[in-house]
């Protein structure tokens, strides 16, 4: 597997201002284990007060939210996309936030860069971070 460098990414004031307007995280890769970092980071959002949305091939509740099997299948607005999938996946996932044209803010989680995907999506408009962990730089603040 191929290493990316973000070339495209938000800095720390950018990323400050995305937490302070986002109010809607779709988790992508939301697993049901506890023990998995997508969970854990997801719990975490929960608790500070984000409306965590989970989407995840089965399941039908995780952290007590309904589980969507994508992101187009989501009826409510969605602020952020918060990824934990395979760096590959990232451009249907870039594809799929443009078409739904809400989405602010497209946030690939630590170790997971797509250059290409980050600047469709920062072409249509969407906030960028790659390989940086959403928990982590919400504590940080």
């Amino acid at each position: 597997m191929e290493c990316e460098f973000p070339t495209v990414n938000s800095n720390k004031q950018e990323i400050k201002e995305i937490f302070d307007s986002v109010k809607t995280i779709a988790v992508l890769g939301l697993s049901p284990d506890a023990s998995k970092d997508s969970h854990k980071v997801a719990k975490y959002l929960k608790e500070v007060g984000y409306k965590i949305v989970p989407v995840y091939p089965k399941e039908d509740e995780i952290l007590g939210e309904k589980v969507y099997r994508s992101l187009a299948d989501i009826p409510d607005k969605v602020d952020m996309v918060n990824i934990f999938r395979k760096p590959a996946a990232l451009d249907p996932i870039a594809d799929a936030c443009i078409e739904r044209g809400d989405v602010k803010v497209f946030w690939s989680q630590k170790g997971i860069v797509n250059n290409e995907a980050a600047m469709k999506a920062e072409n249509a408009g969407m906030k960028v971070v790659q390989n940086h962990c959403s928990m982590v730089e919400h504590r940080s603040l």
